[in-house]
């Protein structure tokens, strides 16, 4: 899962996991201003240094892993290693910043994984459809887009359930779809 600073990347990997997830956030310091856009989330005094890594069983001989990249550029690095793999990816989105997802859409389309837009409804905020999201992103038909709740493991199952099918779907997709 990718998505910008502060969409909520690491709440959705809590909440969907399992087990306790491995979080690799450190507090920000002042080194951070001007580097982090944290004036756009207020209240957000930690960011994701690494990675959020969480488990959901799906089955007896079916484990699903989820990852969180960090959302900062600094840190990009690190997502070619936690893509490898990968089944399918969720570009997790605040629409109060939508443009932070570009380029998250941008790597997995580079790449040639399947993924999805989940837009995370946040709390007191202006709520915005799959269709406006997919217009101002750009988004191409083929590319889902939905929405969700990161804190509620609920809302953070269905939309695991959605990258699979999607994924599952390009898998079967005639040549020419994909391209």
């Amino acid at each position: 899962m990718a998505g910008g600073f502060g969409a909520g990347k690491t709440t959705f990997v809590g909440a969907v996991s399992e087990i306790a997830p491995l979080r690799t956030e450190a507090l920000m310091t002042t080194a951070s201003i001007g580097v982090d856009r944290a004036e756009a989330v207020p209240g957000k005094f930690a960011t994701t240094v690494a990675m959020d890594f969480g488990r959901l069983t799906l089955a007896d001989d079916l484990v699903l892993y989820v990852f969180g990249t960090p959302g900062q550029h600094r840190f990009w690095f690190m997502w070619d290693d936690l893509v490898c793999g990968a089944v399918a990816a969720i570009v997790l989105v605040d629409t109060r910043r939508l443009a932070d997802s570009f380029a998250s859409i941008d790597f997995f389309e580079s790449r040639g994984l399947p993924f999805l837009v989940a837009i995370n409804q946040f709390q007191d905020t202006r709520q915005h459809g799959p269709d406006q999201v997919r217009e101002a992103l750009k988004i191409p038909p083929a590319v889902e887009v939905v929405t969700c709740d990161a804190r509620s493991p609920e809302s953070t199952k269905k939309t695991l359930i959605a990258a699979a099918e999607h994924a599952l779907a390009e898998h079967h997709a005639p040549r020419s779809r994909k391209a």
